[in-house]
Parts: C-alpha cells; structure tokens; sequence
C-alpha cells in the first residue's frame, strides 16, 4: 500500500497548507482594497504585498502553491500583451541602442552594488557578485548554493529590491508627475468568450514552450509574447476583464510578501543596511543612464525609468498600474533577463572566489 501511495504523481494539499493559502489571499485582499480605496498608485499589488509582507515578518506562515503562482503570473502576462498594437510595434526598430546602454548599465549596476557590499559591509565577492545581480533570482539561488555563498543574505538583497521597486515605482513616477496617479484601464473592451479561450490557449502553450527551453519568468513572459501576438496581429480585440486582472494583482503582491514567511527577522535585520545602500547604489547608477537616455532619443522618461530600473519582473509590474509603453520596456527586460542569464556564471567564475576556496 506504501508502494502504490508513493508512485502516485499528485499529492493533495495538506490541511495547513489550504489554511495558509486562504490566509494569505485574505490577507492580501484586504491590503490591495484599502489601498485602492486610498487611491494609492499600484494600490492593488502594492496593498498586498506590503500587507502579506507584515503579517509574515510578524511570525505567520504564509504562502501560496505553485499553481496559483503559476496561474497569476500567466494572468499579468496577458494583461500586459493585451495593450500591444501595430503601432508600437513599429517603434521596435529603435531600441538596439538603448538595449546596448541597458547592458551597460547593467553591468556597472552589478559592479557597483558589489564593490559597496565588499567595501562597506565586508561581504565576499561571490555573494556580493550574486546579491548585485538585477532579476534571474532562481538561477543566482542555484549558484549561491553551488558557490557556497551567503544564501540568507542574498536573499534578504534581492527581495527588498522587488519589494522597493513595486512599491515605490509607481508611487514615484505618480508623484513625480511623469505618469498618471490613477492606474488606467490596459484595454477599452473585455475579449469575446472564444477568444478569451484563444488568449488563454495561446499563452499557455508559449509559456510551456518557454519552460522547456528554461526561458527565465517563462509563464509571464510566454502569455505576454503569445497575448502581444494575437493583438499586434489584430487577431484578438480586448482582454480580460478588470476583475480578473485586479485578481492577479493581488495574487501578485501576496507572492511576493510571503518570501518574509522564511526569513528570521534577525536575518533580515542584520542585512537590511546592507540591502538599501546597495539597491541606492543601484538606483544611482541605473539614473545616470535613464539622463543619457531621456536627452538623447525621443521615448518617454516613464518608459526610460521602469526599463532601466535595476530589476527583472518586479519592475515589468509597474506595467499593469501604470501608462507604459509595454512593448518597449517588455523588450528592455527581456534584454536584462538574457544578459544576467548569460553573464552572472561567468561573473562570479571570473571575479567570485574559487571553486577550490569554496570546497575548504
């Protein structure tokens, strides 16, 4: 009976963690609503997760199962290929130039983050290399394990700048006045149910594609691609409907708290200097390319600012509450994915200590 019970290749979920996913949508819900209700920018995905955010630092278990991570993130991804059109697909042919200076920036945003990690709070240069590295969070998990590095203190860098940048992108860019307050409306009709059915179909099967192939963020990334077809094509007209997408927002924000849920509050306490003056590192760094970038060329210092921001995923939200031009900023970060991908091994072989340091 052991034998058969093992071999089965779906388990149902435990009592304790069906209490502790309700919990966290609760949770989550009524921080996005009452920051909504507050007209705050980003109310929705902002409300939770800081919501989410307290309630696990104060000791609760919360979390949510892969599938419902999954399903939201499919959800965002076609909320943001939904607002693609002929129009701004056109426009693609002048990004090599900025997709360059993002590379740039990128490395000299690395770079700078670890030197003030190693400078400042004496941290060794792979764990460093890895914290100051912008997105790819589950590949630089792999190889802080696989280097030896400080996996809790990495941690604790890389969730405060998700944390930071989806909190306060949109709240500063709202403030700032060089976008609306208000989150607007992605899309002016809501999709037939058939294809409601396509988007769904099609995006599914793109991010499936993408996950074989290890594409990173494959279920946002392959609804955006599949979504962003359909649409540029004119093949599809409308989205989903806004309760939905306030549904993935939400969804969103209560992941995303929820990474307190394993984290001791000493440790977060002992890194948090250490995870602000790097990301302020960061942001400086990231800065003086978004003014190169705005006084040279024609594109909106919005669109500049959330493409060049030192993140991966957690600043592509920024698109779902804000006016931003999709297509632009989609394909800066697609960039920033592939070249963190490609470059973070190589980095840390190069700069991070040695594998024969690592085994002692």
């Amino acid at each position: 009976m052991k034998q058969i019970t093992a071999s089965l290749p779906f388990e149902w979920p435990s009592r304790a963690n069906i209490l502790s996913t309700v919990e966290t949508l609760v949770i989550g819900t009524a921080g996005g609503l009452v920051f909504l209700v507050a007209g705050l920018p980003g109310g929705l995905i902002s409300g939770s997760m800081i919501a989410v955010g307290i309630a696990a630092i104060a000791g609760r278990q919360l979390a949510l199962p892969p599938i419902l991570t999954q399903t939201v993130l499919v959800l965002l991804g076609i909320s943001l290929g939904s607002v693609v059109s002929r129009h701004l697909l056109q426009q693609v042919s002048a990004y090599p130039l900025t997709i360059g200076l993002l590379a740039l920036a990128t490395f000299c945003s690395t770079f700078g983050s670890s030197y003030y990690l190693q400078r400042i709070h004496g941290w060794d240069r792979t764990s460093a290399f890895l914290a100051g590295s912008p997105g790819a969070l589950s590949q630089i998990t792999i190889l802080a394990v696989e280097r030896g590095a400080d996996l809790p203190g990495i941690a604790v860098v890389q969730t405060m700048r998700v944390i930071v940048l989806t909190a306060a992108l949109p709240m500063v860019l709202a403030f700032a006045g060089v976008a609306p307050s208000v989150a607007p409306s992605l899309t002016t009709t809501i999709a037939s149910p058939l294809e409601l059915v396509e988007l769904v179909a099609a995006s599914l099967a793109a991010a499936l594609l993408l996950r074989l192939i290890k594409f990173p963020a494959s279920w946002m990334f392959g609804a955006m691609i599949a979504s962003s077809v359909l649409h540029g094509a004119d093949w599809v007209e409308g989205g989903l409907p806004n309760w939905v997408r306030g549904v993935a927002l939400i969804g969103i924000g209560a992941l995303i708290g929820s990474r307190f849920a394993r984290m001791r509050i000493k440790t977060l306490a002992g890194h948090i200097h250490a995870a602000l003056g790097s990301f302020a590192v960061a942001i400086a760094v990231s800065a003086i390319f978004v003014g190169i970038v705005a006084l040279t060329t024609q594109v909106k210092l919005s669109d500049v600012v959330v493409a060049f921001a030192p993140g991966a995923m957690d600043a592509m939200l920024a698109l779902v509450t804000l006016h931003i031009d999709p297509i632009f900023v989609g394909a800066h970060h697609l960039s920033r994915f592939v070249f963190v991908t490609i470059a973070t091994p190589g980095i840390v072989h190069l700069f991070g200590r040695t594998q024969d340091d690592v085994d002692d």
